[in-house]
């Protein structure tokens, strides 16, 4: 039987790369999906009060820049923008929900998807890091294009087996 037979995945051994980049997958599901969450939570408060309360609980000075900054930050979100910021996070939540549900199913579908997924926002990641560079963004960077390489390397050597 081959791989279309059986619902588009391999069978015998897992392949652990695809069960890495899956579990990855679904941890920024879960992620983004609590960023929703939190942005709907914050719908009908005072963003401002929430800062000082979040600042005096982590024990910060209410009057150290870090937190005129956030102040400063927050006064720009209204709850049109929560909600979008809700909306679009909730959005990519699912979408990372299928990709890591459809790797760890290995279905050669999943691995297309994350694919061009991932080489989609490989531009704007290159530009953040540009624009801001720092360890966070520098690693995602990485992260993602090891992703790219494996998965290239995974869909050519499929291929490569499918024509012998």
């Amino acid at each position: 039987m081959n791989e279309e037979e059986h619902g588009g995945h391999a069978r015998g051994p897992h392949d652990r790369g695809l069960l890495l980049i899956g579990l990855f997958k679904l941890t920024k599901a879960i992620f983004f999906f609590c960023i929703g969450v939190g942005a709907i939570h914050l719908l009908h408060k005072d963003l401002e009060d929430e800062v000082m309360r979040l600042a005096l609980k982590f024990k910060f000075d209410p009057e150290s820049r870090f937190v005129s900054l956030l102040l400063d930050k927050v006064d720009l979100i209204d709850a049109h923008r929560l909600r979008q910021i809700s909306v679009a996070t909730f959005a990519y939540s699912a979408l990372a929900l299928t990709e890591g549900v459809g790797l760890l199913m290995e279905k050669v579908w999943a691995e297309y998807l994350t694919l061009i997924l991932t080489a989609s926002f490989l531009p704007w990641e290159l530009y953040e890091l540009a624009r801001r560079p720092d360890w966070v963004r520098l690693s995602l960077l990485l992260i993602n294009l090891a992703v790219l390489w494996y998965l290239v390397w995974l869909l050519r050597r499929k291929k490569l087996l499918g024509a012998k």
